[in-house]
């Protein structure tokens, strides 16, 4: 490995993207340290401890929305127009043609994903700022207090969303992706410090600390080995005789991952078991509200039921809306090819939803265990750190397709790459 570390940096190209990258990620931690004015910190941390989805959002920037700073609501305005978007490329046929086009479709996508983006974090911005300011975080309340600071939090994401395509362009890797990754590691020293004052203060022994340490590495693992995961379904493409030479005859594959939703799964369903508690969070004085908050407790028997029946549904459609079989089957009969033993059309496109569906099954329960493993793994250990879901998926996710896109880089110049 650190043979192939060193061989990475003697290339000139790919030493220039990891140095510009790196660069990117010291902007990203400044930003994320220059505080707005108006807002009392010490309510804003309480409401952060409550499991409002506000605690989600302060672990995806990287701590800067307990901070409140620039970067405060981080790149997930971004994320959600990009759904939205792919999700009404299929639902809308001009959307949908113009996806399929050549550069220019796919360059208005692009942008009008950038405009939903702006949408989308002002009026994010703007409803954070009067929850803030009826939870009596809000210092100066006002409603040109409330527009000045949602225009700052958009400036703040709208920057963010330039520097990830400048990574994407000129670094290492998706920049999105590395931003949100960047921020959720930069609080990994934080928890290592919680861990040793644990440790000093005589709250945790240091078997729970090494049994953490176990269960950390071999979760990890697991993880790496469902990411990479992967149904190869074998196409046979006859030979065809084209001019004065014969084309085709080769045999290829169709890799069917078996985590195809990624991450999304878990973000839909988390953001819609805390919209209670966050509308509930606005009327802390009503019996009716106390309620809904002990229901909808994460350490709670029926929050984690729902948790994991919400992803295991919002993977199997998110997968059936970014995945179409039909289209599969027809790409392959287009171009000759077909799955041995299966006709072309029809009975190959319903084999390979036969098959996307049992894996699914592997890939949904798969993500209920990891987004419900932060609950196990604190009453196993008594260690109150987040470790798992979300955060885990995503960086795990994350080092491996990076670390990928720098194996390309390798083998392309002869070079021996990371995965062996």
């Amino acid at each position: 490995m650190l043979n192939t570390l060193t061989s990475a940096l003697k290339i000139e190209e790919l030493r220039r993207r990891i140095v510009f990258t790196l660069l990117m990620f010291t902007v990203f931690r400044f930003g994320a340290h220059i505080p707005l004015p108006g807002i009392n910190h010490a309510i804003l941390d309480q409401l952060i401890r409550t499991g409002t989805i506000m605690g989600f959002f302060d672990i995806i920037s990287g701590g800067a929305f307990k901070r409140f700073s620039l970067f405060a609501m981080g790149i997930m305005p971004y994320i959600n127009a990009s759904i939205i978007m792919q999700l009404l490329t299929v639902v809308i046929p001009s959307l949908e043609k113009m996806a399929k086009e050549d550069i220019e479709g796919r360059k208005k996508i692009i942008q009008y994903t950038r405009y939903g983006t702006v949408v989308l974090s002002f009026i994010q911005a703007l409803g954070t700022a009067l929850w803030l300011s009826r939870s009596g975080a809000f210092l100066h309340p006002g409603i040109h207090n409330y527009v000045v600071t949602a225009i700052m939090l958009t400036a703040g994401t709208a920057f963010l969303m330039w520097m990830g395509e400048l990574i994407t362009e000129k670094g290492i890797g998706n920049g999105i992706s590395l931003i949100i990754f960047a921020g959720i590691v930069s609080r990994l020293p934080a928890g290592v410090a919680n861990v040793y004052q644990y440790m000093a203060t005589g709250e945790v022994h240091l078997f729970s600390v090494a049994l953490f340490l176990i269960i950390a590495v071999v979760i990890i693992g697991a993880v790496v080995a469902i990411q990479m995961g992967e149904r190869r379904i074998t196409v046979q493409y006859a030979k065809r005789m084209v001019g004065r030479r014969l084309y085709g005859g080769q045999s290829t594959y169709i890799p069917l991952k078996v985590n195809q939703a990624g991450v999304i799964p878990v973000i839909f369903a988390m953001s819609i078991l805390m919209f209670p508690t966050t509308l509930a969070s606005w009327f802390p004085h009503s019996s009716f509200a106390q309620v809904v908050q002990r229901l909808f407790d994460p350490r709670s028997a029926l929050y984690m039921v729902l948790y994991a029946l919400l992803i295991i549904f919002f993977t199997y459609f998110y997968t059936a809306v970014t995945f179409n079989p039909q289209d599969v089957a027809d790409n392959i009969k287009k171009y000759g090819g077909f799955i041995p033993g299966l006709r072309p059309g029809r009975p190959t496109a319903e084999y390979i939803e036969r098959v996307l569906t049992r894996i699914t099954v592997v890939g949904a329960l798969f993500l209920a265990f990891i987004a419900l493993l932060p609950n196990f793994v604190m009453a196993l250990t008594g260690i109150n750190v987040y470790f798992g879901g979300t955060s885990l998926l995503i960086v795990v996710g994350v080092a491996l397709e990076t670390m990928k896109q720098m194996e390309s880089y390798l083998v392309l110049r002869h070079y021996q790459g990371f995965i062996k």
